[in-house]
């Protein structure tokens, strides 16, 4: 067999997966305008006035609609769209979208991220969503933050390198992170990680993946979805 017949076969099931997963999108669908009108519309045209013509790379986030509905999709592909309300915990929260998007949803928010941007300040007052300012660092627990959650999400994350030195976390780094974060987490809660490509446009190494795996795992290109915490932390 050609080995770009072997490639193709291997690409098949995430393929379908995929395609399983727009299907569900259309059959159960999150209008986006319901979500929108429930914006201080002229706070916001405020906010898109003064970044109109900014070359900061962090303007493109004052186009909400497209934001809204990137994040309206991660709501659906981890089903928070299909379930009672719950607490949520995202790390590295950005402008608040997704948080925004689980409010109207029914569920309880809170982000954490570092305060360094400010339309990303100004975007969190307008959608009334929580943020703690916290620089995640490696092997440095997460603060008390006063409650537990259902599931902590983190998507395109960047706490996990040293860009300066081309640096990533590797499995010891993300051992400690993780099982610190079981002491924010409710039995039964969740992890979900979207990782970003490196430099080689890859998601992680075979040993970062194998090290997913051997915690249990659900591993998609860049979605990492650990299983349901059993309510029992390891001594420290």
């Amino acid at each position: 067999m050609k080995f770009t017949h072997k490639i193709a076969k291997l690409a098949q099931p995430l393929m379908y997966r995929r395609a399983w997963r727009r299907a569900e999108r259309m059959i159960r669908p999150v209008p986006l305008e319901p979500i929108y009108a429930r914006i201080d519309q002229a706070k916001l045209a405020a906010i898109q006035a003064q970044y109109a013509s900014s070359n900061e790379h962090y303007a493109k986030y004052a186009d909400v609609r497209r934001w809204l509905r990137l994040n309206i999709v991660r709501a659906q592909d981890l089903n928070l769209h299909r379930c009672g309300p719950k607490s949520v915990l995202d790390l590295g929260c950005g402008g608040g979208f997704f948080l925004f998007v689980l409010q109207q949803l029914g569920h309880t928010c809170l982000g954490l991220d570092i305060d360094e941007f400010p339309l990303f300040t100004q975007l969190l007052e307008l959608f009334h969503v929580e943020r703690r300012i916290w620089a995640i660092q490696p092997f440095e627990p997460l603060p008390d933050l006063g409650r537990k959650f259902d599931f902590v999400t983190a998507f395109s994350i960047d706490f996990n390198r040293d860009s300066k030195r081309d640096w990533w976390w590797g499995p010891s780094e993300w051992t400690f992170f993780l099982d610190d974060l079981k002491r924010h987490l409710n039995p039964g809660g969740r992890i979900f990680l979207g990782l970003n490509p490196g430099k080689n446009k890859e998601f992680y190494t075979r040993e970062l993946r194998d090290f997913f795996l051997s915690r249990g795992a659900w591993v998609e290109r860049e979605n990492v979805l650990l299983p349901p915490f059993s309510g029992e932390v390891a001594p420290a």
